[in-house]
C-alpha cells in the first residue's frame, strides 16, 4: 500500500452572548480579519464562516452572533435563532465569556448547550484585564461546576 494520510477536517462553532470576543477569536484563527470587530454590541448578525487549513486537517469555524435576552425586536430574535442552529451538527462548540463576569445571558447560552453531544469548550476571555489576578482560578472552578466542559481555556 502506498503511503496514504489520513485527511481530516471538523466544524467549530463559537457561540457567547455579545461583545465576549468572539469574531476577535475567529479572526485570530485564522491570521486575518475576516468578521468585523467593534466595541459596539451586535456587530455580527449573521453567521460567518472561516476556514482555517494545516497539512491534513482543516476546520471550518462559525462565528455566530451574540445571545441575548431581549426578544423584543425582531432582529434580536433572529440572531438568536442564528446562533442557536450553529450549534447544530458542528464537531466542537467554544463557549466564550468575558472574565469571571458571568451574566444571565452567559446562562441563556450555557442553557441552550443543554441537549449537545459534541465536546464544548469553555473560552474565558480577557483574562489580562482582571484587576485581581487570585480571583480566577476560584472562577474557574466555579465554571467547571456548571457543566460537564471538555476543557476551560483562559485567554486575552
Amino acid at each position: 500500500m502506498e503511503n496514504e494520510t489520513a485527511e481530516r477536517s471538523g466544524y467549530v462553532a463559537i457561540i457567547g452572548r455579545p461583545n465576549v470576543g468572539k469574531s476577535t477569536l475567529l479572526n485570530y484563527i485564522l491570521g486575518q480579519k475576516l468578521s468585523i470587530t467593534s466595541r459596539k454590541p451586535q456587530t455580527t448578525r449573521h453567521k460567518i464562516v472561516g476556514i482555517k487549513t494545516e497539512n491534513d486537517v482543516q476546520v471550518v469555524y462559525v462565528d455566530t452572533p451574540g445571545m441575548h435576552e431581549n426578544h423584543d425586536k425582531a432582529l434580536n430574535r433572529y440572531m438568536n435563532k442564528a446562533a442557536l442552529t450553529a450549534v447544530k451538527d458542528v464537531d466542537a462548540i467554544v463557549f466564550m465569556i468575558d472574565r469571571t463576569k458571568w451574566t444571565s445571558e452567559d446562562e441563556l447560552v450555557l442553557k441552550s448547550l443543554q441537549y449537545v453531544k459534541c465536546p464544548v469548550i469553555l473560552a474565558v476571555n480577557k483574562v489580562d484585564f482582571l484587576a485581581d489576578k487570585e480571583t480566577l482560578l476560584p472562577t474557574l472552578q466555579k465554571l467547571d461546576e456548571k457543566y460537564k466542559f471538555a476543557h476551560i481555556v483562559p485567554m486575552s
